[in-house]
């Protein structure tokens, strides 16, 4: 996460911020197959618990990322792709057991009682000085908020933006996207602080503002009432931010980790599972 502070107040994301969520169609209801590796075999794992792959996160476990609070349902952004990790490194589902851990003792240094932890943990070089991470399983998007009644709330490309008044906070990649992707025909009203743009779009002083998914479900479904995300979308320039799953420093189930999140993403099962719960499920549909 890049703003501790604003994903830990996710603690009150209410579950409004999902949509009806898939029945049969979710990565939990398809069985894990494991991928062959002979470097990675699963009985050649170095694990916390004997013959188990202890996976992480916080609890509550909210929504979108997770489904009812319980990560071993398998249903949710994060549970999905945890399983589907466990799944490459040739666990099945009776094989990960869940355990709790708040979001910043996940990363701060020290001895780890977990193989690794999910919970939208953004992969930064401080981090990464206490603990390993995998690759990115997640590159974080840029996302549009609108008051459900608003004038470009039913937009269904970024070329239906363009004459939209924005709002957006300064010094973000946020803003970046709003001036390399959408280009508005107008300048976008720029504020010091996000609380600031996201005000500007309660008193209706801007149509819309852009702010990271993460952000962007936290804003819709606990600081303005009736607004809606309109969409996602990919920004450019910089470096992205992605989540990583967090291990231990030096863990010695870091390469085979890594292999298991590449194999997902060339699969583009990383893709699908996004599509899913980031997507359709949550309401935050692709915009181009």
């Amino acid at each position: 996460m890049a703003r501790p502070s604003m994903l830990l107040a996710l603690g009150v994301l209410a579950a409004a911020a999902v949509a009806c969520a898939p029945a049969d169609t979710s990565p939990s209801a398809a069985p894990l197959s494991p991928t062959a590796s002979t470097a990675c075999t699963k009985d050649q794992l170095k694990l916390v618990n004997a013959g188990k792959l202890t996976i992480a996160t916080d609890k509550p476990a909210f929504e979108p990322w997770f489904k009812d609070d319980d990560p071993s349902n398998g249903q949710g952004f994060e549970s999905a792709v945890a399983f589907a990790v466990a799944g490459e490194l040739g666990f099945d589902r009776t094989e990960v057991q869940w355990s709790t851990v708040k979001f910043d003792s996940a990363f701060a240094p020290g001895a780890k009682q977990f193989d690794f932890d999910i919970n939208e943990v953004s992969i930064t070089p401080d981090r990464a000085k206490a603990v390993d991470f995998s690759h990115g399983y997640y590159t974080v998007k840029q996302a549009i908020v609108a008051m459900g009644d608003g004038k470009f709330a039913g937009a269904k490309s970024l070329a239906e933006l363009k004459d939209a008044k924005i709002g957006v906070q300064v010094g973000t990649t946020s803003l970046n996207a709003v001036k390399e992707v959408i280009k508005p025909g107008a300048e976008p009203n720029v504020y010091t602080d996000q609380i600031d743009a996201i005000n500007a779009l309660k008193n209706k002083q801007v149509d819309a503002i852009v702010v990271d998914l993460p952000t962007a479900f936290y804003v819709t479904a606990a600081q303005v009432e009736k607004s809606k995300i309109v969409g996602q979308f990919s920004s450019t320039g910089g470096t992205p931010e992605e989540f990583g799953l967090v291990m231990e420093k030096g863990s010695a189930l870091k390469p085979c980790v890594d292999k298991a999140v590449d194999a997902l993403k060339s699969k583009g099962e990383l893709t699908k599972i996004e599509q899913q719960w980031l997507s359709a499920a949550a309401g935050a549909p692709e915009l181009k």
